[in-house]
């Protein structure tokens, strides 16, 4: 199975505060991967790191085949990227923010392809609404669409449903892991178990290293992942 993504002895410090260390791990190409841990775990800093954000050192980050540190434009071509922080302008429409989008990533023919990734999002109807009209669930489904404009292979998430009721964070988990099926690879950040399911792939990330990797219901041996989470943290708080 190929790799859309591979991390390999890295680390970061802080100043004199570490973040990162010899973090390694591989997400295969249309796979749901959980970059799980408690706040303070370093899950930020490491998406940081991979959306060229910071240069760690030591360390090596590789994606769709491209070396970050000696390729970093056709690495992130193939890296869509939905932020913690909301990066949306509300007063435009839903299809003029991926809009935007395209014209950055140089996509000639934008229409189809904003068709495609709102479809993707169940997003379609919304395309001429302005995002300030949304509710919070939906304008996160709309930064996923927009991340999915140039066709990436590989989808980065931070904390993408904080803040959100029950209802939208189970519609949005559902609309990313139906996009493992076009072959679509994800990293998901979060400190919500319940986000999860057993077949996902987990990098359990617990101060800043790399406390288990795996496939979730092979790394906890079948105990209820929440459990298993607070065992392995040591009760670390959410």
């Amino acid at each position: 199975m190929t790799e859309a993504l591979r991390v390999a002895g890295l680390s970061h410090d802080w100043g004199r505060k570490p973040a990162l260390r010899d973090v390694g791990f591989t997400v295969a190409a249309g796979r749901f991967c959980a970059l799980l841990g408690p706040n303070g775990a370093g899950k930020s800093t490491l998406m940081a790191v991979l959306t060229g954000l910071i240069r760690p050192a030591p360390g090596v980050v590789t994606i769709a085949g491209h070396d970050m540190a000696r390729e970093p434009r056709p690495a992130l071509a193939q890296t869509g990227v939905v932020y913690q922080q909301p990066t949306y302008d509300m007063d435009r429409t839903v299809a003029a923010n991926l809009r935007y989008f395209a014209a950055l990533h140089g996509v000639r023919d934008p229409e189809p392809r904003i068709a495609e990734a709102l479809g993707r999002l169940g997003m379609a109807e919304r395309a001429g609404e302005k995002v300030a009209s949304l509710n919070g669930g939906h304008r996160r489904r709309m930064e996923i669409a927009r991340a999915l404009i140039h066709r990436p292979r590989l989808l980065l998430l931070d904390e993408p449903t904080v803040g959100l009721d029950a209802p939208s964070r189970a519609a949005i988990t559902a609309h990313v892991h139906d996009l493992t099926e076009t072959g679509i690879s994800v990293l998901w950040a979060t400190h919500l178990v319940d986000e999860l399911r057993e077949t996902d792939d987990l990098v359990l990330l617990h101060r800043g290293q790399v406390a288990a990797a795996g496939r979730i219901g092979d790394v906890t041996g079948g105990a209820p992942l929440a459990s298993w989470f607070l065992a392995q943290t040591g009760g670390a708080a959410a």
